[in-house]
C-alpha cells in the first residue's frame, strides 16, 4: 500500500475510533423511520437499513432508492454516487439532521413558537467477520450532550438469522418516525427508549421475527425485573400483517402489551394502521388498560411529494368514561434532490374540555437532511 492510502486508512480509522468513543456515553431521544415507504415499495425493513429491524444507518441500497426513487429529480450525469463505504465492504457511515421551526397553541395560554434543532446523529457499521460478525453504532451528538442511541454486537447473517447484544430499540408495531404518536407514548417501545439486552432475529422470504430479553425501562436503575419483547411480520408485495407481545416483570407493577399492525398499499396510497392492548398492574384501584390505535394515509401525488393524513385514538383508562382522547394531523412531504427533504405539518389534539394541554394545536416546518 502506498504512502497516501496509508493516511487516508489512518484518518478513517481514527475518525471511527473517536465516533465508537464517544458512542459509549449513554442515552437516548428522536430517530427517523418512514415504514409507508417500505409497504409502498413491498420492502422489508432489512432492504434497505443495516439495523434488521429498520431506521438508523442505510445499506448501500437504500442510499441508492434514497438517491433514485424517493426524490422528484436525481443527480446530474457524472455526479459521485454517495454509497456510505468509507473502507469498502468493512467500514460504513451515514448521518442524518433534522431541523425545525414550530408553532403550538394551549386555550388560554400565550402562543409558542420557535427554531431548533431537532437532532443530528451519525451512524457507524464495522464488518469484523464478513456476514457473521459486525459492530453498530447510533450516536445523537445534538443537541445537547452526546446520547447513545444504539450500540451492539451482531453475530450471524442478518439475511438469515442473527443475535445481537448492547443497547438497541425494541420491535414493537410500526418503528414510526412521529414519536409522539399515541401507540407509540402508550406503549412506551418507540425510538426514545433503547434497552439493554440480547435479540434473536430470523428472516424469510416472507418472514421476519425477532424475541427479546432486555432489562425494561420500568427496571431503570433497580436491576431487579426484566423484559420480553416478541415480534412477526408477514410481508408480501403490496401487504403486510404483524403482531408485537411484551411483558415486564418490575417492582412497580408488571406490563403486559399486545399489539396488532398492518398495511397495505392501493395504488398511489398507501396506508397503516395498528392498534395495542396495554395493561399496568400496581395502581391503587388495581390493574389499569389503556388502548391506543392508529390509521395513516400516505398518498403519493407524484415523484417525491407525499400528503401524510393521520387519525389516531388513545382511551388512557378503560375504567373510566368519557376521557378519550384523539389526534389529527396533516404533514406534506417534499423530496426535491436525493438526500434532501422538507416537510410542513399541523396536528389537532382533543381531549377532554378541562384539560387545556389534551387540546392543543400544533404546526410545524422541517428541514430533513440524510445520508
Amino acid at each position: 500500500m502506498n504512502a497516501p492510502a496509508r493516511s487516508a486508512r489512518t484518518k478513517i480509522t481514527r475518525l471511527l475510533a473517536l465516533l465508537l468513543c464517544v458512542a459509549l456515553g449513554g442515552g437516548a431521544r428522536v430517530a427517523l423511520a418512514e415504514p409507508y415507504l417500505a409497504v409502498q415499495q413491498g420492502y422489508k425493513c432489512i432492504a434497505c437499513h443495516v439495523n434488521p429491524t429498520g431506521g438508523g444507518l442505510r445499506n448501500s441500497f437504500g442510499l441508492v432508492f434514497a438517491e433514485n426513487v424517493m426524490p422528484a429529480a436525481t443527480l446530474p450525469a457524472g455526479v459521485p454516487v454517495w454509497l456510505g463505504q468509507v473502507v469498502q465492504d468493512i467500514v460504513r457511515v451515514g448521518g442524518d439532521l433534522r431541523t425545525d421551526w414550530s408553532r403550538t397553541t394551549v386555550p388560554q395560554s400565550p402562543t409558542q413558537q420557535q427554531f431548533a434543532l431537532e437532532q443530528f446523529r451519525l451512524y457507524a457499521d464495522v464488518t469484523v467477520i464478513p456476514n457473521l460478525l459486525g459492530l453498530y453504532v447510533d450516536e445523537e451528538v445534538a443537541p445537547g450532550a452526546a446520547q447513545t442511541m444504539e450500540a451492539y454486537a451482531r453475530y450471524g447473517n442478518t439475511s438469515d438469522w442473527y443475535i445481537k447484544a448492547g443497547h438497541f430499540y425494541l420491535p414493537f408495531g410500526w418503528r414510526l418516525q412521529d414519536q409522539t404518536a399515541f401507540v407509540r407514548t402508550v406503549t412506551g417501545i418507540n425510538m426514545t427508549t433503547p434497552d439493554n439486552g440480547v435479540e434473536l432475529g430470523f428472516e424469510r422470504p416472507n418472514w421476519s421475527g425477532q424475541v427479546d430479553v432486555t432489562n425494561g425501562a420500568a427496571n431503570a436503575g433497580t436491576g431487579t425485573g426484566y423484559q420480553v419483547t416478541g415480534n412477526l411480520v408477514r410481508v408480501e408485495s403490496i401487504w403486510r400483517v404483524g403482531v408485537s407481545s411484551a411483558y415486564t416483570h418490575a417492582d412497580a407493577g408488571d406490563r403486559s402489551m399486545y399489539g396488532l399492525y398492518a398495511g397495505v398499499r392501493t395504488g398511489p396510497v398507501t396506508w397503516l394502521s395498528e392498534i395495542d392492548l396495554v395493561r399496568q398492574a400496581g395502581y391503587p384501584n388495581g390493574t389499569r388498560t389503556m388502548i391506543p390505535a392508529l390509521a395513516e394515509a400516505n398518498w403519493l401525488i407524484c415523484k417525491g411529494n407525499n400528503l401524510k393524513l393521520t387519525y389516531e385514538y388513545s382511551d388512557p383508562e378503560r375504567g373510566v368514561p368519557n376521557n378519550a382522547q384523539t389526534r389529527w394531523s396533516a404533514v406534506y412531504e417534499l423530496t426535491p434532490i436525493p438526500f434532501l427533504q422538507a416537510r410542513a405539518g399541523f396536528r389537532r389534539y382533543q381531549g377532554i374540555p378541562q384539560n387545556n394541554l389534551q387540546n392543543e394545536t400544533f404546526g410545524f416546518v422541517e428541514v430533513h437532511l440524510f445520508l
